[in-house]
């Protein structure tokens, strides 16, 4: 999926948190992909039906964002442009948790959070601390597997020291890649649902497939880069090097993807 993605370069429209706007802009590009951050009411719905996928991220939810953000969605619904919720900090905050709740009964095609985000959006917990997890991605397991059945979300993507994916179609998933300095840069996290994002633009039937694919580009490129950062402020530029340098030879020889049920996944479809 890889290619295909800098292949199409998929418009991604990003209704994100303004802490991370750059970074997620820069991430999509060093992806191949191309961000439109485009979240003011009366553009927001119009654009969402001509964008290729939608990330809509809950973290500053001002009043205009959340206006546009149920825009968006409503209209991506109506186009069949895929669309990726992004909860975070839900569960801790009332404006947020409210509005994210709001935008999961329109069935997000990827859920994607860290454990606490998704278990007190999916109402098993009161949340975490602010958009750190308080909770492993292995506390979510249940939950994400009952709601992933495909009536409420057609993913979900738990994010932790090793990503949990849940879909019908690949069963439970895990990741073991990544770097804690994804932790110590602003936005390591909300970036990689825009990823997610452009990846369920070349496969939306299959989004459970696209969210591995996504989740093993992101977190490998950043494994790859840590090896030569020398800290936060070095790993960031180098982070992005690796997205754009990335190869699917470097997909196949890094994933670390452990199946609990389901077909095997095959890292080589990951990078085609």
């Amino acid at each position: 999926m890889l290619e295909a993605v800098r292949a199409r370069a998929p418009l991604v429209q990003c209704i994100t948190n303004t802490v991370v706007q750059n970074v997620t802009a820069n991430v999509l590009l060093a992806l191949g992909a191309s961000p439109a951050m485009v979240d003011v009411p009366t553009e927001a719905g119009p654009f969402a039906r001509v964008a290729d996928a939608l990330l809509v991220n809950t973290g500053t939810p001002h009043a205009e964002p959340r206006v546009a953000a149920l825009e968006a969605v409503h209209a991506a619904r109506d186009a069949g442009t895929p669309w990726v919720l992004d909860p975070v900090a839900v569960g801790s905050l009332p404006v947020r948790t409210a509005l994210a709740r709001d935008l999961l009964a329109l069935h997000p095609t990827v859920l994607r959070g860290n454990a606490s985000e998704v278990l007190a959006l999916l109402g098993d917990s009161a949340g975490g601390r602010g958009v750190d997890s308080t909770v492993g991605t292995e506390d979510a397991r249940v939950a994400s597997v009952a709601a992933s059945d495909g009536r409420l979300v057609a993913a979900v993507a738990v994010s932790g020291a090793v990503d949990l994916l849940v879909a019908p179609g690949i069963g439970v998933v895990r990741v073991a890649n990544g770097t804690d300095l994804l932790t110590r840069i602003t936005g390591g996290g909300c970036a990689l649902g825009a990823v997610v994002a452009a990846f369920t633009s070349v496969a939306p039937e299959d989004a459970g497939a696209a969210a591995v694919a996504a989740t093993a580009v992101h977190t490998i490129a950043a494994e790859l880069a840590a090896r030569d950062a020398g800290g936060p402020g070095t790993f960031e530029p180098l982070f992005l090097d690796r997205l754009a340098s990335l190869t699917p030879e470097d997909v196949v020889r890094e994933a670390r993807i452990t199946l609990e049920a389901a077909p095997a996944v095959d890292t080589r479809a990951v990078s085609a």
